[in-house]
């Protein structure tokens, strides 16, 4: 009776050992799964991507749609179908070299084709569907956008200070087209203070695209010049306090009530010399002494006197644009001064090879001289007075935000 008890005695405490026994908690080491965890299929580009063989790759030289999807084995037929039921979403013949794309197929011994993403650029793509339903959708990565505020001065480069500073320095490409109108940036000087207020859009955790500024001063020479961006209906552009636009027209023409006596041409019969010869500008016959205008904001890099263009002045008025004057009479200008629109650069006159009175024009753009009358301008529109009101409003809101970064 006592090994009967002993026995029940001893088979019990063997059974409580074996319930008191720790169980690994679900998910700690892998080996035991919660009855209530679900499994979540994994999806890339809007389609169920697991359990597919993946291949990538970049779009090369030459190559076409058809070229990627050879090496697949799939045919040239199904290729134009393709082509043709996607062309209203997508024209296969916008892909371009070096681009990325991704062929998912099955994950079987017949490998078939199912997927092509085609990334069009860093935020959208084109999903290509390559099974019983041939066809294209559009689709666009998942952006964020970052504010940020920088502050500095010139102390080696705009670009080198911006680096220093944690900053993106594609910046200075932004802050070039903001105030491309009004500050030559690869000439300015040590001590030039900035304060920029941007955003930037972020993919897949890269930058896309140059940041965006918001407001922007820039003091030059000692000038403070701010930047608001506003949109009046005509598009996103930049405005100083008082509503005038950042972009400014050129004049006309470098002189008042003058007439043009000879255009811009290529094969033009030169008066003096007696033969063909390109006249590259544009001739405005005037008075001698007619003051004779900068028809934009700029710098004087040329103040001097050759036998053919005589008394003449040239200014840079951005990365973009130069302009030069022919035959003055008296130069009012030095090289490197800074003149605004309309102001007096010198007097119509007729040194060098000219035949009378007359200021001879020339129009450089991005080194080429050109026709000024042909080109096509931004526009210059200040903000309309109706639109004043939400404009000022805009800026104290840019202000605020700047403020509190």
């Amino acid at each position: 009776m006592s090994r009967i008890f002993v026995f029940l005695i001893c088979l019990f405490s063997l059974s409580s050992c074996m319930n008191d026994t720790t169980h690994p908690k679900d998910g700690q080491n892998g080996d035991f799964a919660s009855p209530h965890q679900v499994h979540e299929p994994e999806m890339r580009f809007g389609v169920l991507w697991e359990g597919l063989d993946v291949d990538s790759g970049r779009v090369k030289e030459g190559q076409s749609l058809s070229h990627i999807l050879d090496a697949y084995k799939f045919g040239s037929g199904k290729v134009a179908t393709l082509a043709a039921n996607a062309k209203d979403v997508y024209d296969v013949r916008e892909m371009r070299a070096n681009r990325r794309w991704w062929i998912a197929s099955t994950a079987d011994s017949l490998n078939i084709p199912e997927w092509l993403i085609y990334e069009r650029n860093d935020i959208d793509y084109v999903v290509f569907s390559l099974g019983d339903t041939l066809g294209a959708q559009l689709g666009s990565y998942p952006v964020d956008t970052l504010y940020r505020r920088v502050q500095g001065k010139i102390s080696r480069s705009l670009y080198l200070d911006l680096e220093a500073l944690d900053a993106p320095t594609s910046l200075s490409i932004s802050m070039a087209g903001v105030y491309a109108w009004t500050i030559d940036f690869t000439h300015v000087q040590k001590g030039d203070i900035f304060d920029v207020y941007y955003f930037r859009k972020m993919a897949n955790g890269k930058p896309v695209g140059l940041p965006v500024i918001l407001s922007s001063s820039f003091t030059h020479h000692g000038q403070p010049l701010q930047a608001y961006r506003f949109n009046q209906g005509d598009g996103e552009d930049y405005f100083d306090p008082q509503g005038a636009s950042l972009r400014k027209a050129f004049l006309k023409s470098p002189v008042e009530f003058s007439r043009i006596s000879s255009a811009f041409n290529k094969k033009r019969f030169h008066p003096v010399l007696k033969k063909i010869k390109p006249h590259l500008g544009t001739d405005y016959a005037a008075a001698t002494g007619t003051p004779i205008l900068a028809v934009g904001d700029g710098v004087i890099i040329k103040s001097a006197y050759t036998k053919n263009n005589g008394n003449y002045v040239k200014i840079r008025h951005n990365n973009t644009y130069e302009t030069q004057y022919l035959h003055m009479s008296k130069r009012k200008c030095a090289v490197g001064d800074r003149v605004r629109q309309g102001q007096t650069i010198g007097l119509v006159g007729s040194t060098g090879l000219a035949t009378g009175p007359h200021v001879c024009f020339r129009f450089w753009k991005n080194g080429a001289q050109v026709d000024h009358r042909q080109e096509k301008f931004p526009p210059s529109a200040p903000v309309r007075d109706e639109n004043m009101q939400a404009f000022a409003k805009e800026v104290l809101r840019l202000e605020k935000e700047a403020d509190s970064l």
